[in-house]
């Protein structure tokens, strides 16, 4: 029996000196990250035209939200645009928000989106929606949930044009309204410094392509040719989706920083924080079901299973030598969980380094969230967002590549 525990600890003592070298690599891309990723706001500056651009901005039950956007929005120094807002089948005040801004400023055109297809997403076919309305040469598509800077959509064109890019897309600030999101997306966020990271989109020698939904411009012609949001009207990430088409048909993007410049919510509360991230698990399961799994173990032993461990470890503290070593590993491990933790919630989402202690509960929500993502992947009700729920049985995703 002494020989099996001391096989089991030793087991666990190398995947722990495993996970270890992981976080070690992840740190080092997230500070690398936050170091060499541009800015939108740093470029060289090139003599261009004004395009018109036209504002994408769909919103489904949005009324506490959608009046500071569309102001953002009608505060620019850009002259050159207007703001296509449609409202997608609300169940409350939004569309007559959308009505009342339009009747008062003409750059407002009021948009209000037919019945949903059965084989469309929600914000999908809204976005197409808008699309067939807009007149300008440029597309901006953003959320309602979306702050805007004065001065964002100049500089975005101005950046995208002086650089002769296809498309551009730009990292908000996340804002984190409630204690359950500020303890989770710190330690979820860590994940998007490497494989989702600038560094990878910008390199034109990776397939990694993605967008924020919360802000990116593209060419329209760039955007009719990769097949608009009918290409990607069944994808549940479809900004990511859209960003992976125009990197694979080979156009020009980039993505930059812009989180003193614009503001976006990942989730609201715990019942959208929760769906957030079986949403995200979704599209992996459903491209391969095998990868998936295997991303949702590394997972667990990335973020959680440190802390079980090093309680095991201390209350089996001196029993043997194997007990004193997993003690030392399960300790950095679980150290260097907290200093993701803490570099990503004040580098990246400017949160109290208070909210970093909270680490393992963190960890704790985010791994039963993907594993909820996965055990509904193929169920009639797979996936609630935004109020409606989505059946993705049979449904193939292709947003990430796995």
């Amino acid at each position: 029996m002494d020989i099996i525990l001391e096989i089991f600890n030793y087991i666990l003592i190398g995947i722990l000196i495993g996970v270890s070298g992981a976080w070690i690599f992840l740190i080092k891309s997230m500070l690398d990250s936050f170091r060499l990723t541009p800015f939108v706001d740093k470029f060289e500056k090139k003599e261009h035209n004004k395009p018109k651009v036209s504002i994408i901005l769909p919103a489904r039950n949005e009324e506490k939200l959608i009046g500071r956007c569309i102001d953002s929005l009608l505060d620019q120094d850009y002259e050159n645009y207007e703001i296509i807002a449609i409202d997608d089948s609300s169940e409350d005040s939004t569309g007559k928000i959308i009505k009342n801004y339009s009747e008062k400023n003409s750059k407002v055109v009021p948009v209000f989106a037919r019945p949903k297809p059965p084989d469309w997403m929600g914000k999908n076919w809204a976005c197409m929606e808008g699309y067939q309305k807009s007149s300008g040469e440029l597309l901006l598509c953003t959320d309602s949930d979306t702050w805007h800077s004065k001065k964002l959509i100049s500089l975005a064109v101005s950046h995208l044009l002086s650089l002769n890019l296809d498309a551009l897309t730009v990292i908000p600030k996340m804002l984190c309204l409630d204690w359950w999101t500020k303890v989770t997306l710190p330690v979820l966020s860590t994940f998007l410094h490497t494989r989702f990271s600038a560094l990878r989109v910008n390199d034109p020698s990776k397939k990694t392509g993605y967008f924020f939904g919360s802000f990116f411009i593209i060419k329209k012609q760039v955007y009719q040719s990769i097949g608009t949001h009918e290409g990607v009207k069944h994808e549940i990430i479809e900004d990511g989706a859209l960003g992976k088409k125009v990197k694979e048909s080979g156009f020009k993007m980039r993505m930059v920083r812009g989180e003193h410049l614009v503001e976006a919510i990942w989730a609201k509360n715990w019942t959208t924080l929760w769906n957030a991230l079986k949403r995200l698990m979704v599209p992996l399961f459903l491209q391969n079901s095998k990868v998936a799994v295997g991303i949702f173990f590394a997972v667990l032993f990335l973020l959680l299973m440190p802390f079980p461990i090093l309680i095991y470890s201390l209350v089996f503290f001196n029993a043997t030598v194997s007990f004193t070593i997993l003690l030392f590993v399960s300790s950095l491990a679980s150290g260097l969980v907290y200093l993701a933790t803490l570099v990503d919630a004040t580098k990246g989402l400017s949160l109290s380094a208070f909210h970093a202690l909270f680490a393992p509960i963190g960890s704790f929500i985010v791994v039963t969230g993907f594993l909820a993502g996965i055990l509904q992947a193929k169920s009639k009700s797979a996936i609630s967002w935004r109020g409606r729920t989505y059946c993705m049985k049979e449904q193939v995703q292709s947003s990430i590549n796995v």
